[in-house]
C-alpha cells in the first residue's frame, strides 16, 4: 500500500471515529500533498510524500519553540500532537551507527578531504538517508568528520 493511500485511509478512519484533532492534522497533510501535485502536475511517490511530511514536521517544531517562548502551552501542545500524527508516517529512523557508516562510506566514495567538499558528500548521502535520518544532524556529523 502506498503512503498516500494509507494517509487517505487514516483520514476516513479518523472521520468515522470523530477524532477531530487527528483528522485536522491528516487533512493538513493531504492538502499539502494535493497542492504539490497541482503545482508540479505530477503524481506523488512515497519519497515526495516523505519530503512533505519532513517539511511539515520541521515547521511544527519551529512553531512549538515560538509558542513555548511566548508562554502559549495550549498552542504548543496542539502542534506537538500534530508532530506525533505526522511522525507516524515517517519510515523507521536509522540508528546512529548506520548513519556514521554511511557518512564514512560517502566521504570515501566522493574523495572528500576538506570542508569545501561537503557538498559532494551531502549529494551522495541525501538519496540514501532522506526520510530515514534528520539531514540537519547528518550535515553536522559530516562537518565534524571533514573538520577533524
Amino acid at each position: 500500500m502506498s503512503l498516500k493511500t494509507r494517509i487517505s485511509d487514516d483520514m476516513k478512519t479518523a472521520m468515522r471515529a470523530k477524532d477531530a484533532p487527528r483528522l485536522g492534522a491528516i487533512r493538513l497533510l493531504l492538502a499539502a500533498m494535493k497542492q504539490k501535485e497541482i503545482d508540479e502536475r505530477v503524481e506523488l511517490a512515497d519519497t515526495d510524500v516523505i519530503s512533505i511530511i519532513e517539511k511539515m514536521i520541521k515547521q511544527r517544531r519551529d512553531s512549538i519553540a515560538q509558542y513555548e517562548a511566548g508562554n502559549r502551552q495550549d498552542l504548543a501542545d496542539a502542534e506537538k500532537f500534530e508532530v506525533t500524527v505526522l511522525a507516524a508516517y515517517m519510515p523507521q529512523a536509522l540508528p546512529e551507527a548506520e548513519i556514521a557508516a554511511a557518512i564514512a562510506e560517502a566521504v570515501q566514495a566522493s574523495g572528500a578531504k576538506a570542508m569545501s567538499d561537503m557538498g559532494k558528500v551531502m549529494a551522495v548521502l541525501k538519496p540514501k538517508l532522506a526520510g530515514k535520518a534528520d539531514m540537519g544532524k547528518v550535515s553536522a556529523l559530516v562537518k565534524a568528520k571533514l573538520a577533524g
